[in-house]
């Protein structure tokens, strides 16, 4: 990619616009004809629920709950197509699957859709990246979104009825997991090299204790009176 392309070609910006932007369209699409498209998302333990695991995410109940998944889906996928560029699209969609299957393996018998699960696979994955790494600024990343959403947290419990939390635990769960498998891939800790001086390195003992020398060489004075030409 060179330099002198525009920023709104990288990975980073155009994916997130794009998949926020889908799910707006299915929505407006859903009010404006009439349609009802939750049937399509994931329903625990039937062989039809398994299509949920594709298309939930793209999938909200009301303008409140598309809302509120929009700014957090947005920032997290930038960050994840900004910091892992090499292993973003795998990340994701393996994320999304995994997190839908484990969702569809355990979740009560409902129709759970919503992005909220890849959220908090997203956030799950890029924070704990950071911690495994030792790389703060990722970790700084989901801290942003966790501190302007710090309700979210909470909703990985059987908090209220409507929401599906078992969503959003899968999610968190499956983030954590594949933070551990890729902590060796993707961005690392800075390492910082430093220069010695060896006359300074004189100056300490093996153990890196302040050890100056015991005697100090003071040069000889010569009071003889130099011959002068003329």
């Amino acid at each position: 990619m060179q330099k002198s392309e525009s920023i709104f070609s990288k990975k980073f910006i155009i994916i997130p616009v794009i998949a926020v932007f889908s799910i707006w369209l299915l929505y407006f699409l859903e009010i404006k004809f009439g349609n009802n498209f939750n049937r399509y998302g994931i329903y625990p333990q039937t062989l039809t629920g398994l299509r949920g695991i594709i298309f939930s995410p793209f999938l909200h109940s009301s303008f409140e709950h598309l809302f509120s998944n929009s700014i957090p889906l947005l920032v997290m996928l930038a960050s994840l197509y900004y910091f892992y560029e090499g292993i973003a699209t795998k990340v994701l969609l393996w994320g999304i699957f995994l997190t839908g299957l484990l969702t569809w393996s355990f979740a009560r018998p409902s129709y759970h859709i919503g992005a909220s699960g890849v959220v908090y696979f997203l956030v799950s994955f890029i924070f704990f990246s950071g911690i495994f790494r030792k790389y703060y600024r990722l970790a700084a990343v989901s801290l942003i979104v966790v501190f302007l959403y710090g309700s979210m947290i909470w909703y990985i419990f059987p908090i209220k009825e409507e929401i599906s939390w078992e969503g959003h635990s899968s999610g968190f769960l499956v983030g954590f997991i594949f933070a551990f498998i890729f902590k060796k891939t993707g961005p690392q800790a800075e390492k910082f090299v430093f220069s010695h001086n060896p006359e300074f390195e004189e100056l300490f003992d093996e153990h890196g204790n302040f050890a100056p020398p015991t005697e100090i060489e003071i040069p000889e004075i010569n009071d003889e009176p130099k011959n002068t030409e003329a």
